[in-house]
């Protein structure tokens, strides 16, 4: 791995969207480090799929352009990885070999692009803007879903079958009939969930509750 090519301790590859350049080909791979650097985007290079894995930045925040043809790990070899890993990171791929087949098969497992060496430089520039653009989306949406969940689990047991209730439209006092107990505690677990959930409205615990995919309740059988 290059490490004059690397971003900043100070900000390190958590923190700060990063290209992962994997290339065999040192002379390629120093001139598209030159090309992404020169667009202002962090870089990092390696010579190798396993070099990158065995970085340990496989679900570091921004995309890949790989190399698609490398020996003993080929660039198609490093996408199935991750994919069974279940690592998200948009991939560019670049190659010198392509063919039709390999696109096909790269972009059905999710690639941004499939680009032909010589690399164009406004195709190569605006694939890794599309590729950094979809990572920002997808990991926005995991720490959300990720607080969400964290929120969710502070939530007692009644707290929960109190909240299955609120979401399906039942009056607290219909709550009550329906779990045994009185109106007065339905009140109190209603305040209670909405206060951990941190939500001030029904419309907002409705919204929350979809968005968890949690379902609303249903009456008991008469």
């Amino acid at each position: 791995m290059s490490t004059n090519e690397r971003i900043d301790d100070l900000h390190g590859p958590g923190k700060v969207s990063t290209v992962f350049l994997i290339d065999d080909d040192p002379s390629a791979r120093r001139g598209l480090a030159r090309l992404i650097q020169a667009a202002g985007y962090a870089v990092t290079t390696f010579g190798s799929a396993q070099e990158f894995l065995a970085s340990g930045l496989n679900d570091a925040p921004g995309c890949m352009v790989l190399d698609i043809r490398m020996p003993e790990l080929s660039g198609l070899d490093l996408q199935e990885q991750l994919l069974r890993a279940d690592y998200s990171m948009p991939i560019i791929f670049i190659t010198g070999h392509g063919d039709i087949p390999m696109s096909v098969q790269a972009m059905k497992r999710g690639a941004i692009d499939f680009l032909p060496k010589p690399v164009e430089r406004e195709q190569l520039l605006g694939a890794i803007r599309q590729a950094l653009e979809k990572d920002q989306v997808a990991r926005s949406a995991r720490d959300e879903s990720r607080e969400l969940q964290d929120r969710l689990q502070l939530l007692k047991t009644r707290e929960h079958e109190v909240m299955s209730f609120v979401i399906a439209g039942f009056l607290n006092k219909q709550i009550a009939g329906e779990l045994g107990i009185t109106e007065a505690t339905v009140k109190v677990h209603r305040a209670r969930l909405m206060d951990k959930l941190r939500v001030t409205s029904v419309a907002e615990l409705v919204t929350l509750a979809q968005k968890a995919g949690i379902p609303a309740a249903k009456p008991a059988a008469p």
